[in-house]
């Protein structure tokens, strides 16, 4: 069993409590005892001395169990020995309650019950027809009441820390989760926005390199068009720092994949046609049909060889449906598909409870079908 801190500040109080009781009962030759009333007094200070060093003890070395609840049981059972007053017996009620923390609630029950047992046992003994002596009764009553309540209070500490280390623990598990779903996400946009101007860069770079002899006007505009995708991709770096410091400022969904198609001759031609209204679709959803076109457009460049790719949204009043088209060398159906890109985007697709279907063959050209739900996410 994990072992559980106690409540500190109830022995002392205990303590202090039987250690002035004690010594008014001496001071005023109240009450019998064994031996001299100078030595039973210096006795019962020096016990009760030693159970507030025990505490300290305690504090500093909280695995060693065992050994302290013996000595406790020792050194409580002392004080009561020299106590005139009789009000030590209380502490015994600290045994069960200490023992709770340390060893369980089974043990605690079986300490109680011994505490009860010994003094009865002691009446039983030394006092025939005790049960008609309404002290020694009503001092077994409320020694049963004090057992009972230190038990419970017990309990509920127990409780109470427990449910806290269990928050603390699905805190930190929360906390985990959150951390690897925000790297998923900033994964996903820096691959969506960065991997995709990056690409077209690359192909346009390669292009200029290309031509630059052959036809340096073809390779001008090549330059232009890397240069556009480099200001596109600062513009997204720019608006990704601003999300992150929660300045949000979304562009409408048509506008976003206007920037897909750049003007001028860059292969491949990219057309882009958007119908519906964009109310009701939160701005996860609008963000997951962007980046699954701007997926289909960077592997249609990247990968597909492509001249021509066709982007259409059509917004209806259930669902939005994006499709993209091109006209490259595609893929087999039965093929692998494991990249990134694809990886991200149907992460996106599935957290606004939408679907992702690939259509495909060699030299078939490639058809990417998304469609998600309109308003699941309630995101605005």
């Amino acid at each position: 069993m994990v072992a559980y801190g106690p409540v500190r500040w109830v022995a002392p109080l205990l303590y202090g409590a039987v250690l002035v009781g004690g010594l008014y009962y001496a001071a005023a030759g109240l009450g019998d005892g064994p031996g001299p009333a100078a030595w039973r007094a210096s006795a019962f200070v020096a016990a009760i001395g030693a159970l507030f060093a025990l505490e300290a003890v305690e504090r500093r070395r909280p695995g060693v169990r065992v050994p302290l609840l013996l000595a406790r049981c020792g050194l409580i059972g002392a004080v009561v020995f020299l106590d005139a007053s009789g009000l030590s017996q209380v502490l015994f009620a600290l045994l069960p309650f200490t023992a709770y923390f340390a060893f369980g609630r089974t043990t605690a029950l079986a300490l109680g019950a011994l505490c009860l047992a010994g003094p009865l046992i002691a009446y039983v003994l030394t006092a025939p027809g005790w049960y008609r002596d309404l002290e020694r009764v009503s001092d077994l009553l409320m020694l049963s009441v004090g057992l009972v309540l230190a038990i419970s209070m017990a309990a509920v500490a127990v409780g109470e820390q427990r449910a806290r280390r269990e928050l603390e623990a699905y805190a930190a598990q929360v906390a985990e989760l959150s951390a690897a779903a925000e790297r998923n996400r900033l994964a996903r946009d820096i691959h969506d926005s960065l991997g995709h101007h990056l690409t077209a860069m690359s192909v346009q770079l390669e292009m200029a390199s290309d031509f630059r002899d052959l036809d340096p006007d073809a390779a001008q505009r090549a330059l232009k068009e890397a240069r556009q995708s480099v200001r596109l991709a600062l513009g997204d770096v720019r608006q990704s720092v601003r999300a992150l410091r929660g300045e949000t400022a979304h562009p409408t969904l048509a506008a976003a994949l206007a920037g897909l198609a750049p003007s001028g001759a860059a292969s491949p031609r990219v057309t882009v046609e958007v119908s519906g209204d964009e109310d009701g679709y939160g701005t996860a959803e609008l963000t997951a049909l962007y980046r699954a076109a701007q997926e289909g457009v960077t592997n249609a460049r990247r990968h597909a060889r492509a001249t021509r790719v066709s982007v259409t949204v059509r917004l209806a009043e259930d669902a939005a449906r994006l499709e993209v088209t091109d006209d490259g060398r595609g893929f087999a159906r039965d093929a692998t598909v494991t990249g990134f890109g694809l990886l991200g985007m149907r992460e996106r697709v599935q957290l606004v409870a939408g679907s992702v279907d690939i259509d495909s063959g060699p030299d078939a050209g490639t058809r990417l079908t998304v469609t998600v739900p309109r308003g699941k996410t309630g995101e605005r």
